[in-house]
């Protein structure tokens, strides 16, 4: 799952609980139930799982840029709460990268990589899908909320 579906969904959670305390655990649950459906994965190399995991991380953190701009002042929290949890699974990429491990126990390691449902067939019929849904969740979410402001 892209980082930036995880983030998107995030987005979504806070905008619904406006309530960060929730929104971040509910991000972090999120994630390993995406994780969890089937999904675009098992790289044909290192070099280009680095390729989409840059364009990926940087997209990701655009959107959260873009989704705590459109939150509303009371929403926002909670939002960058549920973002921050949905995303926060996946910081065990670059650490491992960069400094050469994951920051979580060994037995979150573990489940993270046994939940994963992966094929490298899947960018269109799921990524690409999963990623307009929740940018459609979390937009129709926004926009009803300032209707009601």
């Amino acid at each position: 799952m892209l980082v930036t579906n995880h983030v998107l969904s995030g987005a979504a959670i806070g905008a619904a609980v406006r309530n960060p305390w929730l929104a971040f655990p509910l991000g972090v649950l999120s994630h390993l139930a995406l994780d969890a459906t089937p999904h675009w994965g098992k790289w044909e190399s290192d070099e280009f799982f680095l390729r989409v995991a840059v364009a990926d991380g940087l997209t990701g953190l655009a959107a959260m840029g873009g989704a705590a701009a459109l939150a509303r002042p009371e929403q926002r929290v909670s939002v960058v709460a549920g973002m921050v949890g949905a995303a926060l699974p996946d910081i065990d990429k670059p650490t491992k990268l960069f400094f050469g491990g994951s920051p979580f126990p060994a037995g979150f390691d573990a489940l993270h990589a046994k939940v994963q449902d992966e094929a490298p067939h899947r960018f269109r019929s799921h990524e690409l899908v999963a990623g307009a849904l929740f940018a459609a969740g979390f937009a129709a979410l926004a926009l009803c909320g300032r209707r009601r402001a």
